[in-house]
């Protein structure tokens, strides 16, 4: 084959991939939105399933961070003990919050998305830690075991790799429940 047979064919496959991409460009007038198929619904279902799942895991992960900020706050001589799990309990939130999507419809109807970043805009009010230190530890476990028992009641609808990191969560939080209780004396 020569340099010119070359170039014919170079242009010849250039000019068939720019119709391919005309042809599939070009709307069909008048026809209206498209309905998108049961495989798009479904998709579009799981995905805000994830997205409420991701939301409750971080409301319930802040929740559990605001409560040790309370409790770090009436209780300032607890920080040894309690900074290195609030720490961890901060590093869960982030990660429970991380790789969230935002949900687009795929219908033609106008639907809000949602968020899985998105903030609860009617939090509660913070929970006031009891003045007595060794009740504010209690009140923490209890509330330590409150999330890792969200976090596993969880599990049951989340997707596999989001799955692996709720039950990682859930047993960090019934590690911080038992050293909060039972783990070193107050």
């Amino acid at each position: 084959m020569t340099t010119t047979g070359r170039r014919a064919l170079l242009r010849a496959g250039a000019a068939a991939g720019a119709a391919a991409l005309v042809g599939c460009t070009s709307s069909e007038g008048g026809e209206g939105p498209r309905k998108p198929s049961a495989a798009e619904l479904e998709a579009e279902r799981v995905a805000r399933a994830e997205a409420a799942l991701r939301l409750r895991s971080v409301t319930a992960a802040r929740g559990l961070l605001e409560r040790y900020d309370t409790t770090l706050a009436a209780h300032p001589a607890l920080a040894p003990r309690l900074t290195p799990l609030r720490r961890s309990v901060a590093a869960h939130a982030k990660a429970l919050g991380e790789g969230g999507t935002t949900v687009k419809p795929v219908t033609t109807s106008p639907t809000p998305s949602v968020s899985a970043s998105a903030s609860a805009s009617t939090a509660p009010a913070p929970v006031p830690a009891p003045a007595d230190p060794r009740a504010a530890l209690k009140d923490l476990a209890a509330a330590e075991r409150k999330a890792a028992d969200q976090h596993t009641n969880a599990l049951l609808t989340a997707p596999p790799e989001y799955a692996r990191l709720l039950a990682s969560v859930a047993a960090a939080g019934a590690a911080h429940a038992y050293l909060l209780t039972e783990g070193a004396p107050a």
